[in-house]
């Protein structure tokens, strides 16, 4: 399996599916490469639409910190790099779907969030306030803390209620637990171990991944984000979603701490139900059986590990395409930026066009630990 814990991997199992595809062989899917110079059009829009100077930041889950105009984490009167990587950690572990029934309302501004946004301010008010913290006061994440965390701990800290349930609460608080008995001390510990792989303060992107793959790879209930299709049957093909998050969110505080991060199109696009609709809302993909669409999918099933692969390969090829029509380099713009700027925010805003709820095109049962 130690094999598939690296970017590489990923890119290398998903471009097989995806070359079925191009064959009319993927199981599931059709293929509609004419359609993707058009997705790229309304990418390219909405990254304009957003960030009109194109000055746009990473792909990362410090964004979500900074919703309805607040930004949470530059405010604080102290902070450092463990710290932020406790944060990054135990919130993007948290960041799989919450159902679209949830909502946060955040005390101190009286705003209200959902999805990824009021998951990320409702983690961060609970670091803030010590709910992970060893002392219940101080704003870190101590492993034994974590490793005792319960489903009640979290209902409080998201304001989880019967008018207001958060999908996969139970497998959240487990996955915080695993992550208290995997990790020595503190997750920001992790920092120490990457700062001391840097060579003349530089540091690969995916030296990141890599390490979170090894170190946190027992935490995951269903093992790596790998999963089997039946169109290979020499292994899985792995995606390591919120991992690769993870990785990305690692990036800011490294550079802030003096470690510039190099090669990061290292790292692959993320195979979520955002990137993902995209593709099937543009019509680059679509159903071979209509009525999928109206069924529930585990997130195992082929169809699913077919869509997410497909949308891996996509987002390489459609990340020059939007370049090109920004005018801007790779150097200068790279995945993670197109990530940020537009795939992921077009893919919500033709959800929100579409589908009442706002809600994928593909229905996955989440148990809240793989998107």
């Amino acid at each position: 399996m130690s094999e598939l814990l690296t970017p590489e991997a990923v890119r290398e199992r998903c471009e097989a599916l995806f070359a079925l595809a191009e064959a009319g062989g993927l199981e599931g899917w059709v293929l509609e490469p004419d359609r993707l110079p058009a997705a790229a059009d309304f990418v390219a829009q909405v990254v304009r639409e957003n960030y009109p100077s194109l000055a746009v930041p990473f792909h990362a889950r410090w964004r979500h910190f900074a919703v309805g105009g607040v930004d949470r984490w530059a405010a604080l009167p102290a902070r450092d790099p463990r710290m932020a990587f406790d944060l990054a950690i135990t919130s993007v572990l948290l960041d799989a779907g919450a159902g679209m029934a949830w909502r946060y309302r955040e005390a101190e501004t009286g705003q209200v969030f959902t999805r990824s946004e009021g998951l990320a301010v409702a983690s961060f008010h609970m670091m803030m306030a010590g709910a992970f913290a060893r002392d219940g006061r101080s704003a870190r994440a101590d492993a034994a803390r974590l490793a005792a965390l319960t489903a009640a701990d979290l209902a409080t800290g998201f304001q989880v209620s019967d008018d207001n349930p958060l999908v996969g609460l139970e497998g959240r608080a487990a996955l915080l637990r695993r992550l208290g008995e995997a990790v020595p001390g503190r997750p920001g510990a992790l920092f120490d171990h990457l700062a001391a792989q840097a060579s003349g303060g530089t540091l690969p992107a995916r030296a990141i991944l890599i390490a979170l793959l090894h170190r946190l790879g027992p935490i995951w209930p269903h093992g790596a984000d790998a999963w089997p299709h039946p169109a290979l049957p020499d292994g899985p093909v792995p995606f390591h979603k919120l991992s690769q998050w993870l990785a990305y969110s690692l990036i800011e505080p490294l550079e802030e701490a003096g470690i510039r991060v190099t090669e990061i199109d290292a790292l692959t696009g993320l195979p979520e139900y955002r990137n993902g609709g995209l593709f099937l809302d543009m019509g680059v993909i679509r159903l071979a059986d209509p009525a999928d669409a109206g069924r529930e999918h585990a997130p195992g099933s082929p169809l699913v590990v077919g869509w997410r692969a497909l949308t891996v390969a996509l987002l390489d090829r459609i990340a020059p395409l939007v370049r090109q029509r920004l005018g801007v380099t790779a150097e200068a713009f790279p995945l993670a930026r197109v990530l940020e700027g537009g795939t992921w925010w077009a893919g919500r805003r033709l959800a929100a066009e579409r589908r009442a709820d706002g809600g994928p095109p593909l229905r996955i049962a989440s148990d809240g630990t793989v998107f």
